[in-house]
């Protein structure tokens, strides 16, 4: 446990560093901008290219969010540490083991931090590349679970959920795409997008027995037997070829869009 002068250390180390780094979302929003550049208004291109986009996006917004952080973490040591120093006899050097746990718990708390931004970059990513593409959507809907998209809206939900999308993004697994069967049971199909590649044969199995469709980059779908060989795993490309650009042929005839 730290002591009363220790957590007011870790507490200004985190308020500067936190108060000096872009949000995840900002980073998310200028890489997507960088890479559909001159391509933006290219539906196709960017239907085509998906799997690419998805991949390469997240990459690149880590990287940029590395580069954040250790410029964040330099402006929080230099402003705290630097007036420490001012205040003692002793040079910083000297001084480091006292802040042994004060620098534990603060690194800590970066690398905690870094899942759940992790997590909202793949949602943004996706939401902002839904937007490019046109497709009508509601966000994170409170129905009888809390999906991160239904299409083509709630309110058509409410009327004929079985004529509606359910679309959930997780980037790793684990056994948490069980919640997904009580996220819109009465949808057409349930789709939840990953980048994770260690989703088991069996742990595919039963989310076809639950008529959930993985979707997956194209890298993954080629390069990961399991996937290869399972039916309900398809690219991202597949899904809006065969699932919502039917759909949105549908709902544009019945006049739902």
């Amino acid at each position: 446990m730290l002591s009363q002068r220790e957590t007011a250390i870790y507490e200004s180390l985190k308020e500067i560093f936190y108060s000096n780094i872009p949000s995840g979302q900002d980073i998310t929003n200028s890489i997507i901008k960088k890479s559909i550049r001159g391509k933006s208004q290219n539906t196709e291109w960017i239907k085509q290219n998906f799997s690419h986009l998805v991949e390469k996006i997240q990459s690149d917004v880590y990287s940029e969010y590395i580069k954040k952080e250790k410029n964040a973490g330099g402006i929080a040591f230099k402003t705290v540490f630097g007036e420490i120093e001012k205040k003692s006899y002793k040079p910083l050097l000297e001084q480091m083991p006292d802040w042994f746990h004060v620098l534990d718990r603060f690194y800590l708390s970066i690398t905690q931090g870094r899942k759940p931004r992790a997590g909202g970059v793949f949602e943004t990513l996706i939401k902002t590349l839904f937007k490019k593409l046109e497709y009508p959507f509601t966000h994170q809907p409170i129905i009888n679970g809390k999906p991160d998209f239904i299409l083509p809206s709630k309110e058509h939900y409410n009327i004929n959920a079985m004529d509606c999308i359910i679309f959930t993004i997780k980037r790793t697994l684990r056994e948490r795409w069980r919640q997904i069967v009580t996220e819109g049971t009465r949808g057409l199909g349930f789709f939840l997008a990953t980048i994770d590649d260690k989703v088991s044969v069996n742990a595919l199995k039963e989310m076809q027995d639950s008529r959930i469709y993985l979707v997956v980059p194209e890298r993954l779908l080629s390069t990961k037997e399991n996937y290869l060989i399972a039916e309900n795993v398809i690219s991202f490309e597949d899904f809006f070829k065969l699932q919502l650009d039917p759909a949105m042929m549908r709902w544009k005839a019945t006049q739902v869009i």
